[in-house]
């Protein structure tokens, strides 16, 4: 069965930096694409970062451009999330998600697209 295990999440003051990672199983890694999404209470979830492990293309929101890089260790089957620069507004609930990637818009990368999900880690951005 498909798995997702989500880690690396904590506490850290603005400008700070961590990193997240998730580890997949369950599923042919080369035929999906993984993705990062946050949450804070009241609000939906947000697209991150996506990245398709087919052909290695990455993509981000707006809100973290510039700032967080997505990765792959294919031989893990694990993909990161490297968070810089970060600000209180990164504050939230960080998960990662996997879609066949042939079955999504991933550039868009919307929630309701994805079919695995992991149970989440906690990052607060606070002085």
């Amino acid at each position: 069965q498909v798995q997702l295990v989500e880690s690396g999440g904590g506490l850290v003051q603005p400008g700070g930096s961590l990193r997240l990672s998730c580890a997949a199983s369950g599923f042919t890694w080369d035929d999906y694409a993984i993705a990062w999404f946050r949450q804070v209470p009241g609000k939906e979830r947000e697209g991150v970062s996506c990245i398709n492990n087919s052909d290695g293309r990455t993509y981000y929101a707006d809100s973290v451009k510039g700032r967080f890089t997505i990765s792959r260790d294919n031989a893990k089957n694990t993909v990161y999330l490297q968070m810089n620069s970060l600000k209180p507004e990164d504050t939230a609930v960080y998960y990662c998600a996997t879609v066949y990637a042939a079955l999504a818009a991933l550039a868009l990368i919307r929630p309701n697209e994805y079919t695995y999900w992991g149970q989440g880690t906690q990052v607060t951005v606070t002085s």
